[in-house]
């Protein structure tokens, strides 16, 4: 494959475009790699499709060399499936829905579980079809309420997604762990840094769940790892490792104290010494229990549900938390004070929660038998000795607090956790039983009887992958690309006015002969210096620039990642560099 920049479809940009947030985004913008089509959705120019397409052809080799059958379902979808399965309504806002010309309600496909489990129950009879798995690569759809981060939070993206059918849980299991590792291999070979860490499940249901991270500071993903063990989640999916339970008894009774002008809680901890409530001056945040009122709406569900989360003092509610706990429910927090005049606001305590029918949910901390200061429910009063069994009870826990930076570990003893961001990546489920339940999906078992298979499902964000990969393998002069993935193997840059452009576009001849992809920038009336700039930016791995010493037969070889230059003779140089790339990244 031979490129020419001067007739290539390609234009580079010395500035940063307004609307970019994060390096990849500026980087695939400037590069000429992409282009803003619409919000949440891009224009793959040559180069940036030369890279998509590569990833692609990565992931579908490793699929394949797990068994994976690649099939190709339609993006847009009836309805019926996902009503019978109950996504229709658990996505809610997240997925395009319309009517065709019929009134018959369709979607834009987000996953295609529903079309996987149909597949098979239309095609298969027996156990003797088992196991099977079977993948796609194609465009998948969601409605982003704020499209962000160029391809890292889009509307339209490209997916791997493979779906797995055995017969029984340990079918499952070893499905599960074939992919586990061929994703390994995957990120392996794309040069990525990334970590594998347990979540939830959100819509796709299943027993257990894992994402694979790419580590960034730019990652919208929260995880966290241990300083001990191997541990780690998102955090979404962290437990808490509760206190032991013990006599709610054995307090003191319930004390009210006027705390007037108190509504926050280092205000109510300060007059607590100060006035030594309760008879002690060493209260802290943590001793203190926070109520925070929210909105819960249920998908098909008119009226919303007031709920109230009570956490330690010292920890803020984090709602992505809670929206992983309660999914399919959407969170808001509560605001509409004045039409609930008996939610006393700054003063709420759980003692009246259980009277007024409300829902009331704690932190793991909030063990039984603990007492807390607390919320008296009336304006500028507070209670000491609220005790969890003796003056209220809650409905239930809920990991609904925040994680901090040295919690304790909930997997070991020892350790402490710290806290990362990443870009989500890939994510695998065991899903069970969930779709083939959904669509009665039997098959003829061994012994004569009806048969239910089980599932998992294994994403990949093909297109994010780029985005990934471009955050991690950059620097202040543009891309670098890991080799496996490149648009090119080799960027030849003619620098001169005489016999260079001639010379440098007989080598790209002779090297895409031999089967290496090669850009040449023959474009005249550009200075090597803009030239030099553009290389850069572009971030092939490797540069060969046809300049000044030509006339004595050398050429100079540039490496893009270590910013190394050699000069070598031209003669040999066409072996030297297929020699160099290695046999898979070639055409």
């Amino acid at each position: 494959m031979l490129l020419r920049m001067s007739t290539l479809l390609l234009r580079t940009l010395r500035e940063d475009p307004a609307d970019a947030e994060v390096p990849s985004h500026r980087l695939l913008l400037r590069a000429g790699y992409i282009r803003r089509a619409a919000p949440g959705g891009y224009t793959w120019l040559p180069l940036g499709k030369l890279v998509l397409d590569r990833i692609s052809e990565l992931v579908r080799s490793e699929m394949a060399a797990i068994d994976g059958q690649e099939v190709h379902f339609p993006a847009l979808l009836p309805a019926e499936p996902y009503r019978a399965s109950g996504r229709w309504t658990e996505y809610g806002d997240d997925i395009f829905t319309f009517a065709d010309r019929k009134g018959a309600g369709h979607l834009l496909a987000p996953t295609h579980e529903e079309m996987a489990a149909l597949l098979v129950k239309d095609l298969f009879t027996s156990y003797r079809d088992f196991p099977v798995t079977l993948f796609q690569i194609q465009t998948k759809f969601r409605d982003e309420a704020r499209p962000r981060a160029g391809l890292l939070r889009g509307r339209e993206f490209l997916m791997k997604d493979a779906y797995s059918f055995d017969l029984d849980e340990a079918g499952l299991q070893a499905a599960y762990e074939r992919q586990r590792a061929a994703y390994r291999r995957i990120f392996d070979r794309l040069g990525l840094d990334y970590t594998v860490v347990h979540a939830m499940s959100g819509a796709m249901g299943g027993s257990a769940s894992e994402e694979f991270l790419a580590v960034t500071p730019v990652g919208e993903d929260t995880f966290v790892g241990c300083t001990s063990c191997d541990y780690a989640a998102n955090t979404e999916a962290v437990t808490t490792r509760a206190p032991a339970s013990g006599d709610p008894h054995a307090h003191p009774p319930v004390e009210v104290h006027d705390t007037p002008e108190t509504p926050t809680i280092a205000g109510l901890v300060e007059m607590a010494n100060t006035r030594r409530l309760g008879g002690r001056d060493d209260w802290t945040a943590a001793d203190t229990l926070k109520n925070i009122v929210l909105t819960v709406r249920r998908p098909g569900v008119d009226e919303a549900e007031l709920l109230v989360i009570g956490v330690p003092g010292d920890r803020e509610v984090d709602l992505k938390r809670v929206a992983a706990a309660l999914h399919p429910a959407t969170v808001t927090v509560f605001d509409d004070w004045a039409e609930h005049p008996e939610l006393v606001r700054g003063y709420l305590g759980p003692q009246i929660l259980d009277k007024l029918n409300l829902r009331y949910l704690v932190d793991p901390r909030i063990a039984p038998g603990t007492a807390w200061l607390t919320g008296a429910n009336e304006p500028g009063r507070h209670a000491t000795g609220v005790a969890n069994g003796r003056d209220f009870t809650p409905d239930g826990t809920i990991e609904a607090a925040e994680v901090r930076p040295g919690d304790p570990c909930p997997s070991c003893e020892a350790g402490a956790l710290t806290i990362r961001r990443g870009i989500e990546v890939g994510h695998i489920f065991q899903l069970g039983r969930r779709f083939t339940d959904a669509f009665a999906v039997d098959v003829l078992g061994p012994e004569g009887k009806p048969v239910r298979p089980t599932m998992g499902c294994y994403g990949i964000g093909v297109s994010r992958a780029v985005a990934a990969v471009a955050e991690q393998h950059h620097d202040d002069r543009g891309l670098v690309w890991p080799a496996a993935i490149a648009p090119c193997d080799v960027h030849l840059v003619a620098a001169g006015k005489g016999p260079q452009l001639e010379a440098a576009l007989d080598l790209g001849a002779r090297l895409s002969a031999a089967g290496l992809r090669v850009l040449v920038d023959d474009r005249s009336g550009v200075s090597a210096g803009v030239k030099f700039t553009d290389a850069e930016l572009i971030g092939v791995p490797r540069a060969v620039v046809v300049g000044r010493r030509l006339a004595d037969g050398y050429v100079e070889l540039r490496d893009r990642a270590t910013g190394e230059r050699a000069e070598l003779p031209l003669d040999g140089l066409v072996e030297r560099l297929v020699d160099s790339v290695h046999p898979a990244h070639r055409v």
